[in-house]
């Protein structure tokens, strides 16, 4: 009997699975950057530009921090977009879904979780064999 080959690589169906994950939390993550870009640029002048002078002092220092924060946030946004966009060019290489430390699966749970995921959960933490 010939001892059991583990698999390496996710069959045609799973990465497909894989990229409708990807392509949905892609279009949220554009849409929640869109809202941080204009909330940073202040597009949308949603504020106190056109109430009176003594008001717009005091929100002054809040608005600073708040663009500070929003700039912080897309910018995080912007990596997180780019981790998407990298996953799917592994999905179009055949590399999606191999842990880039051990060099076997990431189990399937973790990439449906964070499918942007480059290492798996043992070689994370440290514990690889």
């Amino acid at each position: 009997m010939e001892p059991k080959r583990e698999k390496t690589r996710y069959s045609d169906e799973e990465l497909q699975e894989f990229r409708g994950i990807i392509m949905k939390k892609l279009e949220e993550a554009r849409a929640g950057l869109k809202i941080l870009t204009e909330a940073y640029t202040t597009q949308n002048e949603n504020d106190t530009n056109d109430t009176s002078p003594s008001f717009k002092i005091l929100e002054e220092g809040s608005q600073v921090l708040s663009k500070e924060e929003n700039g912080q946030l897309a910018a995080r946004q912007q990596k997180f977009i780019r981790d998407l966009e990298n996953a799917l060019i592994r999905i179009e290489n055949g590399t999606y879904g191999v842990c880039r430390v051990t060099g076997k699966l990431i189990s399937k749970e973790r990439l449906r979780s964070v499918p942007h995921a480059t290492m798996s959960i043992e070689a994370k933490l440290g514990i690889t064999k």
